[in-house]
């Protein structure tokens, strides 16, 4: 976990590309069970992340998933795709198109910092 604040906290999935995961703290099951503050909350970080993958990546396109049948608890997956990855254009679940290679990206934890700039200003 590198962020957290009263509601929710936000992780990094282990992968070959940038890819975060946004959990709620008390455990909801179904989105809207959430009141709608943090159904708020929620939308806004998953969309300041996205913009800020964009802008420190600039990734092919911004992946973004909420399954939650093994974790059935709310959670967002955001990713940062590129046409070179392992999968894409298969989501990251898929099939692997490719084998893995070094995308030469920047540093993650670079990453953190300028996000977490971010999530501190809204």
């Amino acid at each position: 976990m590198f962020y957290e604040n009263a509601n929710i906290y936000i992780e990094k999935e282990k992968a070959q590309i940038p890819w975060l995961k946004i959990f709620t703290k008390e455990p909801y099951k179904e989105l809207s069970s959430c009141p709608l503050s943090l159904q708020r909350e929620l939308f806004n970080t998953i969309v300041l992340c996205e913009k800020a993958m964009i802008a420190f990546y600039k990734p092919e396109k911004i992946n973004i998933a909420s399954f939650a049948n093994y974790l059935p608890r709310v959670h967002f997956h955001i990713m940062a795709r590129f046409k070179e990855d392992a999968f894409f254009p298969e989501c990251m679940w898929g099939k692997q198109q490719r084998q893995m290679k070094d995308l030469a990206l920047p540093k993650f934890e670079d990453f953190v910092v300028f996000l977490t700039e971010k999530l501190l200003q809204q």
